[in-house]
């Protein structure tokens, strides 16, 4: 089976995580960060799940799985130590048409949830196609290592100039070949080692004598 990568936005999504272990706190963890409104369906809890639920966070409702759990949720997560179960949930949410991923069993997902690295506006995503998560595991902790909190700083400065030049009515083409420059300058290093001078003198060479830090009103 393939998967072709795509983002879904959860902010609001009703989502369901089945499992009270910690492989559904992780889950769950992931669900909230993006947005969602998660209930977790089952008899045993972890302590950092009851801690969601106590702060109220987390929906939990301490009971065995139902197939009628999955009416009105957008998506279906299943993270329990019971194969056919697992087997059972992927058939319900088939069914039902919605989207289920099945920890550990890829064959049985209708989409797959991948390491991820974020920085800021960047996200880098690793997926094994569920050969190896320690594998992608491992890849993300170096990709963490590589890509350090400079590329959101980055992102978001380059951010604010592509809408200083689209106010100025830069034409596109000209408007990409600017940040283009920027991009390969050594824009990251200044950052980095948080070179203020560099960075102005970058940017002006660049962009122009209006362009600074501060006239951007741009900070860290």
């Amino acid at each position: 089976m393939g998967y072709y990568p795509v983002f879904l936005d959860l902010d609001k999504a009703r989502c369901l995580v089945i499992g009270g272990g910690t492989i559904a706190e992780r889950k769950v963890e992931a669900l909230l960060a993006a947005g969602g409104e998660v209930t977790l369906i089952s008899p045993e809890l972890t302590a950092a799940l009851r801690a969601l639920e106590a702060a109220g966070r987390l929906t939990v409702q301490q009971r065995p799985y139902q197939r009628e759990d999955l009416d009105a949720v957008s998506l279906v997560i299943a993270a329990t130590d019971d194969s056919a179960l697992q087997r059972q949930i992927a058939a319900d949410a088939k069914r039902a048409n919605i989207l289920c991923n099945i920890v550990d069993q890829p064959a049985l997902c209708s989409f797959i949830v991948p390491a991820v690295v974020q920085r800021g506006d960047l996200t880098i995503a690793v997926s094994t196609n569920g050969a190896s998560p320690a594998l992608a595991k491992n890849i993300r902790q170096d990709l963490t290592e590589q890509f350090g909190p400079e590329y959101a700083v980055a992102l978001r400065l380059l951010r604010r100039i592509r809408e200083r030049l689209m106010h100025e009515q830069c034409s596109a083409k000209d408007r990409q070949c600017l940040l283009t420059s920027l991009a390969e300058s050594p824009l990251l290093d200044y950052l980095r080692a948080r070179q203020t001078d560099k960075l102005d003198a970058l940017l002006q060479r660049t962009l122009g004598e209006a362009y600074t830090l501060e006239r951007l009103a741009f900070s860290w």
